[in-house]
């Protein structure tokens, strides 16, 4: 029974019409929503054929939809368009760009500029001495007293990789390849022509160990003026030959085409950057944020960049040995496998070194100097990426999976770094199939995934005359104001933006570190020369990192990755590793063969700091690399035997200074060791990111139950109370809890799907005052007749209808089936018989977004996947009118164009690709002729059901 003070604060809740019902609520708010709270998104300049009046009513669209920012990034062009390209970097591409931020700021909308047409960094000048490069060999064996009497040359045969664009024969093609004058047309992704290459080394190995360099016996012409010595018996030669890789930049816009930067020199990378400082003088760019690079992508073409001029030098100054000696090692041809895998770990390592120092940091410099910070996707490059993601003021994720998502967010947190981004929702589904609720669940993965500044991929620069569907890119979900989720798409902006002003807050709360174990994916040799590391996938499938990293996470731990140059930046700080300024309990080894030894020290060093460092399965056997191997063999080996295990359950533990060391087969056993306790809402369905402010800690939490969850869930965390706010419907108060002997439970009520966020309070006590709901009686059936009215969308509006049940409005013929857009259902009801505090209106099946309209008041919009909504009693009159403004997605309507012939595929480069083998029609291009119809409307059944406030005991 609701007692008198009860009601009165429920009735100052029904008047202010919020979903909660105690006077405490007006001291709980909402953090102020900024710019950077808000979501942003890529976006796409194709050609470049961009004019200021269609920017200013674009740029008022996506700001009116609440995006906080956008990310210029310029792509190949529009057919028909040619005559308002514009190069990328000229004086009246830089006019239009300096109109953007001008509007922008007058908007309130952040800036950030992709630092190519397309990506990889690269363009028509980068000249052949600073584009990316690779390595090929040549072996000749000799007897004594032999000579080679041929030439050494390499013929480089001709390659020509395009995209959809027209094919073209590579004899057609001149040379530099910027001098080709419809670049845009040919689409290239990669270009090698014929070439006779000369050998920039030459060493000659003995069968007995002796080793020359005659690189300088070569004339001119690669004859070589060298005999094999008679008394060392077989010689082996060999040559090795740099050859330019012609990875071109991917989707370039005019003015943008041209080969993919060498991303291991630093002249290349200066040569590059200041073609930009040309650019940019006499223009005022202070209002852009920053400049983003999309991911590596070299390698995304045929062979590999691997190598750069002056490697030699750059791995004898690094490695202290001279790899010319070592190259039957370093390409796998020496008997000795373990010796072979050293080699090959320290060119690997000099390899990363070099992307980071001589590209990311460069960049970063660079930037740095002209007030602007960077944003980098350092996934899928040769390197050990959590170092290159370090060395960015915003790392950025992309993916589906949540542990490659983690790489990026684990450099910002272990750094220091307030913010990680991601690049959203590509490819969420193929083209015009995407649902704002699907987008929403991508949304959740990345923020659970510690991503907390997050951009769409994304949205396009249309011109608002353009024929439906736009402008579009090749792979997206297609944010802009064509597709018929757009009327609702603020509702997905503005509770992202919610989630995002908690998570940009406070810093990070993971109870650990993970060690990544680089080494051991160094030394395994692959089918090429090097690895390009992208999350689990590549560089860590089936290993013991992969291994325990799922098992942890899937168990309610949370972790952050960590690498070996970070870990030499840690100190111990009672008894806890400190990076930046987060503190962790421990550092998990998982299972790792090889570790460098300055690595080890330092592990040593933290556990006699009064840290407990753990050690899954196995401690490191081994060093890696070449270079000065015994005196690190036995330098490891003497720091292994300080280590006297004693036997506690599953757990060994050696006592090391006023810490120890643990080792277990048992992760579980390890994680009890190191005082952590799993999450256990984790086990029952409810995923979560946990952070820490000056208040006590927060948690974002998401229901990924198939069902609604309704009840008490712990929290590994003492509060006094907790304020809980639900980001999509606004909702908050201070949550009913119960004190546990190691945390607090709390009840939670949460649609399938739907998320929340819990702020613990450690020294503040509030009566809980959250408003809980529960069914009070049965259900009421809406029914009647309702009326259909087609209000937007295309390609025209089909009639009004009657109907007397719901059913999809393509069930009525043609003109509706081909119909994307907006509809209104309305319907008048009585308010049913009986009292209750509230009602559940459940609109059952919904095509795919909806806006609720009671009495002429809009309350909520739904975007799913449940479309269920809480009505306040006092909102309902005994006679009500009901509206649901309905809106389904572009497929029908994209279908109908394909059926029809009418061509919407209108652009260079790749136009148009398929996400979905299905899809791919007899020219290999997306097609959506062979869609059957989909559903669109409201199909419900819709009811209302009484609901009562009840305090969860």
């Amino acid at each position: 029974m609701i007692k008198n003070y009860q009601r009165k604060a429920l009735l100052t809740f029904l008047l202010s019409g919020f979903l909660t019902i105690s006077f405490a609520q007006s001291q709980l708010t909402w953090p102020k929503i900024t710019q950077q709270n808000k979501p942003w998104t890529r976006w796409w300049w194709e050609g470049s054929a961009v004019d200021t009046a269609n920017l200013n009513w674009i740029m008022n669209k996506y700001q009116k939809a609440g995006l906080g920012g956008l990310e210029i990034t310029t792509i190949y062009g529009v057919k028909g368009q040619e005559s308002k390209f514009i190069d990328f970097l000229t004086p009246k591409w830089m006019d239009m760009l300096s109109y953007t931020l001008d509007k922008a700021k007058s908007l309130d909308l952040g800036i950030d500029m992709a630092q190519a047409s397309g990506w990889p960094f690269g363009g028509p000048w980068v000249k052949d001495e600073d584009a990316s490069k690779y390595m090929a060999y040549k072996i000749y064996r000799l007897k004594g007293d032999e000579k080679i009497i041929e030439p050494l040359l390499y013929e480089q045969k001709p390659l020509l990789r395009q995209e959809g664009g027209m094919r073209s024969n590579i004899t057609t093609l001149v040379q530099p390849i910027s001098k080709n004058a419809n670049l845009q047309t040919l689409a290239i992704d990669q270009v090698q022509f014929a070439q006779t290459l000369k050998p920039v080394i030459l060493m000659a190995y003995s069968q007995d160990g002796r080793v020359i360099d005659i690189t300088d016996q070569l004339n001119e012409d690669a004859t070589l003026n060298w005999t094999a010595p008679a008394k060392e018996g077989l010689w082996t030669l060999y040559a090795v030959y740099s050859g330019l890789h012609g990875k071109m930049v991917e989707r370039a816009g005019p003015g943008g085409e041209g080969y993919a930067i060498d991303h291991f020199s630093k002249k290349a990378t200066d040569d590059y950057l200041n073609h930009f400082d040309e650019a940019f003088k006499g223009y005022d760019l202070s209002y852009m944020r920053g400049f983003f690079n999309d991911s590596y992508e070299v390698d995304d073409a045929r062979g590999e960049a691997d190598w750069t001029p002056g490697f030699f030098e750059e791995f004898k100054k690094r490695k202290g040995y001279d790899l010319q000696n070592e190259l039957p090692a370093l390409l796998g041809n020496s008997p000795d496998a373990a010796h072979n895998a050293r080699v090959l770990t320290d060119y690997r390592e000099t390899i990363s070194d070099l992307l980071l120092e001589n590209y990311t940091k460069e960049w970063h410099k660079w930037a740095k100097g002209k007030g602007k910070i960077i944003r980098n996707q350092a996934h899928g490059s040769p390197a050990n990426i959590l170092d290159l993601y370090a060395a960015t003021d915003i790392p950025e994720a992309e993916g589906d999976n949540v542990l490659r998502i983690k790489f990026a967010s684990s450099a910002a947190h272990v750094t220091g770094k307030p913010l990680a981004s991601s690049e959203s929702a590509t490819w969420e589904n193929d083209h015009f199939l995407s649902k704002l609720g699907d987008v929403k669940k991508k949304m959740d993965l990345f923020l659970l995934g510690g991503i907390n500044h997050t951009f769409y991929h994304g949205s396009n620069y249309t011109p608002k005359d353009a024929p439906w569907p736009g402008w579009l890119f090749y792979a997206a979900v297609h944010f802009t104001p064509n597709n018929s989720f757009y009327n609702d798409f603020p509702t997905l902006n503005k509770y992202v933006a919610h989630a995002q002003s908690f998570l940009q807050d406070g810093k990070p709360n993971n109870d650990f570190l993970m060690y990544l174990p680089i080494s051991d994916a160094y030394a395994k040799r692959g089918n090429s020369m090097l690895i390009h590391f992208d999350g689990m996938e590549k560089g860590f499938k089936g290993t013991n990192l992969e291994a325990a990293a799922h098992q942890l996470y899937d168990k309610g731990y949370d972790f952050d990755f960590i690498s070996d140059q970070q870990i030499l930046q840690t100190t111990a700080l009672n008894n806890q590793i400190k990076t930046a300024d987060v503190s962790y309990k421990t550092l998990l080894v998982p299972g790792a063969d090889l570790i460098p030894l300055e690595t080890m020290k330092h592990l040593f060093d933290l556990a006699s700091s009064g840290v407990n460092i753990i050690f899954y399965k196995s401690l490191p056997t081994d060093v890696p690399g070449f270079a000065d191997l015994a005196t690190r063999q036995t330098a490891l080996k003497a720091m292994m035997a300080k280590l006297i295990f004693q036997k506690v359950g599953d757990v060994q533990t050696a006592k090391l200074g006023k810490g120890s060391i643990s080792l277990s087969n048992d992760l579980d056993a390890l994680m009890k060791a190191a005082n952590i306790a799993p999450e256990s809402m984790k086990t029952k369905g409810l995923n979560f990111i946990r952070r820490a402010n000056e208040k006590g800690k927060y948690y974002f939490i998401v229901n990924e139950n198939d069902a609604p969850i309704d009840g008490w869930f712990t929290i590994n965390t003492k509060a006094q109370s907790v304020s809980l706010f639900n980001p999509m419907t606004e909702e908050k108060g201070y949550a009913a809890i119960k004190q546990t002997a190691n945390g607090t439970e709390v009840y939670l009520q949460l649609k399938k799907g739907e998320s929340c966020i819990l702020q613990t309070l450690t020294n503040e006590s509030h009566t809980a005052d959250y408003a809980y709901y529960k069914v009070k009686s049965a259900s009421t059936p809406i029914t009647g007749e309702w009326r259909l009215k087609f209000v937007s969308g295309g390609p025209e509006l089909p009639k009004a209808v009657e109907m007397e049940s719901l059913k999809s409005w393509t069930d009525f013929g043609t003109e509706y089936q081909r119909f994307s857009g907006t509809a209104s259902y309305s319907t008048k009801f009585k308010r049913p018989k009986g009292k209750a505090i509230a009602y559940l209106l459940d609109l059952g099946r919904v095509e795919e977004t909806v806006k609720i309209i009671l009495n002429g008041e809009e309350l909520e919009t739904e975007i799913g996947p449940d479309f269920k909504v809480k009505i306040p009693a006092i909102k309902l009159k005994r006679k009500n009118t009901l509206e649901l403004l309905v809106s389904n997605g572009m497929a029908n309507r994209a279908a109908w164009m394909d059926k029809t012939n009418q061509n919407y595929k209108i652009f260079y480069n790749i136009n148009f690709s398929a996400h979905n083998a299905e899809n791919r029609g007899p020219d290999g291009l997306f097609t959506a002729k062979n869609w059957e119809v989909k559903s669109s409307g409201l199909m419900g059944p819709v009811s209302l059901t009484p609901l009562a406030v009840f305090k969860p005991e």
